[in-house]
């Protein structure tokens, strides 16, 4: 969740009946204030990042967040725009797109994934609030289809207490530690070596940095429902889904729950499904996103020849909200029926 759908331009009568309709709830709530409520609940994960792979961790999500900062601020004085770094949402996509990083991915690579993430898919089509698709899922899609080996040379915990340097060389080192992810491990139908389910719960095992530990990613979730920054629905619709349509898929029925917990499923469900800007405005049509989500993560995993679909699945989901809102949204009060 990066971006709001806060607009500061004024909305006529005539434009208001096709964005929102009434009741109209107004709230104290700001973008720093929400953006602030992401971070804490991100806290948790950004923590487990440092626990299970190192200080390295820490220089990840630095580099990302400097990086998204900065261009936001030489972009908007470049446009001669308000600067408006304060109100936190360039931190929060920084920090998303460190935690889908792996542990071992080169700093300059994050750093580009952020300037792409701001210049290009923020800033040129607006800034906040008129993104079409997240921001730091795009730069995900972006790295992934430049450095596709950087990006899944995933590093275990236990292969980094081993004392190995990473930093010494570059990819004789990474070949040497490079470890396989349970989607990895369940794609090659090796279900034996799967790890335990209690060590995918707490997040000792190998993937980015922020997606191994679902006890982190499940405080961040239970903190943004008790602040009322997002609602349960779409996580939860999108969870369920994703495990059904495995099973539909024939995924084995006790899988399904290591494929739940693997990967980046719950990270991309609680953090960057539920961004304001790119799902739709009503309840139903946040139920239809939340659904495709699922099931198109299911797809891919089951049917694509990559073992993780979710980045995929969203961003998909995102370029089909607008049709979704004009085939959801209702008439407003008062309006004759066409």
């Amino acid at each position: 969740m990066e971006n709001t759908n806060i607009k500061k331009d004024p909305v006529t009568a005539n434009e208001a009946k096709f964005v929102s309709l009434a009741p109209h709830i107004r709230a104290n709530d700001t973008v720093s204030k929400i953006m602030l409520d992401v971070i804490i609940a991100l806290v948790p994960a950004m923590i487990a990042a440092v626990y299970f792979f190192g200080i390295r961790s820490i220089a990840l999500i630095a580099v990302c967040v400097g990086s998204c900062v900065f261009t936001e601020l030489i972009t908007q004085k470049a446009l001669k725009k308000p600067v408006q770094i304060n109100d936190l949402s360039a931190v929060v996509t920084g920090i998303l797109i460190a935690l889908n990083m792996p542990q071992s991915f080169p700093l300059w690579m994050a750093a580009f994934g952020s300037v792409f993430a701001i210049l290009i898919v923020k800033e040129c089509f607006g800034g906040i609030g008129f993104n079409f698709m997240n921001p730091a899922l795009a730069a995900r899609l972006v790295l992934m289809a430049s450095w596709p080996k950087e990006i899944t040379d995933y590093i275990s915990p236990e292969m980094l207490k081993s004392g190995i340097d990473i930093t010494t060389s570059a990819s004789q080192a990474v070949d040497a530690i490079s470890s396989a992810t349970p989607l990895q491990i369940i794609a090659t139908g090796d279900f034996a070596n799967l790890p335990a389910l209690s060590d995918m719960f707490i997040g000792n095992i190998g993937g980015v940095i922020g997606e191994t530990s679902a006890a982190a990613l499940l405080i961040g979730f239970i903190y943004l429902v008790v602040r009322k920054v997002i609602s349960w629905e779409i996580p939860v619709i999108y969870v369920a889904v994703t495990a059904i349509s495995l099973i539909i898929f024939g995924i084995p029925v006790n899988i399904v729950p290591y494929e739940l917990l693997a990967g980046g499923l719950l990270l991309g469900a609680i953090f960057m499904a539920t961004d304001y800007t790119t799902n739709p405005i009503n309840r139903k049509g946040r139920i239809i996103f939340a659904i495709g989500c699922g099931f198109l993560t299911a797809l891919i995993r089951t049917k694509a020849s990559l073992p993780e679909g979710v980045s995929y699945a969203i961003c998909l989901m995102n370029i089909a909200t607008p049709i979704i809102d004009k085939l959801t949204i209702g008439s407003a009060y008062g309006e004759a029926k066409k």
